[in-house]
């Protein structure tokens, strides 16, 4: 299955804005990638409309990605619940005007916030997400879009992990609306057999992130590459492969996902690297 591959402004600058969208997207498209994901970190960073317009010119596909920073939470212990529906509300909106069909993130609690919990705790977080998602799903049903919710390393949530931790709690509200994000660097982490949790995750794996075991580029890794193509093949995803990495100077998300050095020589050659990879690797299979 040949999968159209993107990769994450992240990989580049953090906030996305007007002015950083318009000289990030022609360089993405000139490197041969065919979607780009957006993070929108707040509410304005960028106008939806006029990237629409940037993107559908350059022929890529978006695909918006939440960021779950400092108090943004649909459990109530983790932060303020409304404000965080009412972001996700913009996401979803934003979505919709740029064109894309996906809007991908950790939608439970801050990146980098954890908390022990006993088994009662956890059951009633769970309730608590799957009260505050409910109309959030809907809503982006109504429209034709999927929310995608993405299990996260223990170092960054105590909420969601893993794939079956994710199939157990979202299940009433799987569906049109709402997916699951895998991303294969917390596989990595969290899966005993990544490929096998990938097959769990058949019918609702709604967006696909990539990079290397090291946040770096794919395909000089230690990942099974081959093996974790041949895995969504079965799953029947045929979605994008997002590639994320990130910057150091990623204010949201870098100090959580523990960033500290360069990952490659250059950030182009991080992202021109994984396209080349994983481009010749579809083209073998």
């Amino acid at each position: 299955m040949q999968r159209t591959i993107g990769v994450n402004t992240w990989v580049w600058t953090s906030p996305l804005t007007d002015e950083s969208l318009a000289e990030l997207a022609p360089k993405i498209a000139g490197m041969g990638f065919g979607a780009i994901e957006l993070p929108l970190e707040n509410a304005g960073d960028w106008d939806a409309g006029r990237a629409g317009d940037l993107l559908a010119s350059l022929a890529l596909q978006p695909v918006v990605i939440g960021a779950m920073g400092p108090g943004r939470s649909l459990v109530d212990r983790a932060g303020n619940v409304p404000a965080t529906q009412a972001y996700l509300r913009t996401c979803l909106a934003a979505a919709r005007r740029v064109g894309a069909s996906v809007v991908a993130g950790p939608f439970y609690a801050p990146t980098g916030v954890t908390w022990r919990m006993t088994a009662d705790e956890r059951v009633e977080v769970v309730a608590q997400l799957r009260r505050n998602l409910a109309p959030l799903v809907d809503e982006a049903a109504a429209e034709g879009l999927a929310l995608a919710v993405e299990p996260l390393n223990r170092y960054e949530t105590s909420v969601i992990n893993t794939v079956e931790q994710g199939l157990d709690a979202l299940a009433p509200l799987l569906g049109s609306g709402l997916g699951l994000a895998l991303d294969t660097y917390h596989l990595n982490i969290e899966e005993k057999r990544p490929e096998a949790a990938i097959r769990s995750a058949a019918g609702h794996i709604a967006h696909v992130q990539v990079c290397g075991s090291d946040r770096g580029a794919v395909g000089d890794d230690h990942t099974d590459w081959p093996a974790t193509l041949a895995a969504l093949d079965d799953a029947g995803y045929g979605g994008i492969l997002g590639l994320e990495s990130f910057t150091g100077e990623n204010a949201t998300i870098a100090v959580a996902a523990s960033v500290w050095r360069p990952l490659a020589s250059s950030q182009d050659d991080l992202a021109e690297r994984t396209l080349r990879y994983l481009t010749a690797l579809q083209a073998q299979r």
